[in-house]
């Protein structure tokens, strides 16, 4: 590894918001770990970025639910990969859209032990190693669905708006330590979330964004990119980054 070149860790980087931040800070030069359950997926992007950008790369296939594995894969990194300047809490989802009192509690559990424990988990590894440099920063992805709630949204919006909890807590906890801690809570993004919310239903997760111009996969990592690169005195604690056509979780401008 190039030791002067600084080293992202992205969770749930094989699709999305992910994907899309690993590729952007690839093209500036920095170098990545890239993590998620579908290897094949990493694997591939892994050598996209090598071939494509002349990083160094580092995929890591597990699921950020189970905590014996996240303790175990970062208790065995490398030496070389050790110094994470970048921590984006990215693996998160919406899994099914029901009333309280129909809700599906395998959806349920799927949410909260992957947007809240699955943070809590993979924060638990890499923040003591930010620590023992005395420097980092820690990105978590949030939602709109975490700034209000909706119909329907119940056991999502509660996950988000722990992960606003917890970003606030993490910056308190972290403050004597000089590690800067985000939260991006993104609006409307056509990515693989409503596809996955509703379980492959192409035709309910494409019904959403009808109408509207939603943000994109790059919307985000851009954001992420400018959020990492302020000057060292400055942190940008949160940041609520909507589509125009959209005002709240409810007000959407469809057919502008």
């Amino acid at each position: 590894m190039t030791a002067t070149k600084k080293t992202i860790l992205i969770t749930g980087a094989s699709a999305g918001f992910g994907k899309a931040t690993a590729e952007l800070f690839a093209a500036n030069g920095w170098n990545l770990i890239i993590t998620g359950r579908r290897k094949v997926r990493l694997e591939l992007l892994e050598r996209q970025l090598r071939e494509k950008f002349g990083v160094n790369v580092l995929s890591l296939a597990f699921d950020v639910r189970n905590a014996a594995d996240v303790k175990t894969v970062f208790g065995n990194l490398p030496a070389e990969w050790n110094s994470i300047d970048v921590l984006v809490n990215n693996a998160g989802l919406a899994a099914g859209l029901a009333p309280i009192q129909e809700g599906t509690i395998d959806d349920w559990e799927q949410m909260i032990d992957t947007n809240v424990k699955g943070l809590l988990y993979v924060t638990r590894a890499v923040a003591p190693l930010m620590q023992s440099r005395r420097q980092g920063h820690i990105v978590n992805i949030g939602s709109i669905a975490g700034k209000e709630v909706y119909a329907n949204g119940n056991v999502y919006c509660a996950t988000k708006h722990a992960v606003d909890a917890l970003t606030k807590a993490m910056r308190i906890d972290l403050l004597p330590h000089h590690i800067k801690v985000t939260q991006i809570a993104p609006g409307m993004a056509e990515t693989e979330f409503s596809l996955v919310r509703f379980k492959g239903d192409e035709h309910r997760a494409k019904a959403v964004y009808t109408g509207i111009q939603p943000l994109t996969a790059e919307d985000i990592a851009e954001t992420i990119f400018w959020v990492v690169n302020r000057p060292a005195h400055v942190n940008i604690n949160d940041m609520v980054i909507m589509p125009a056509a959209q005002a709240s979780s409810t007000n959407v401008n469809r057919h502008q």
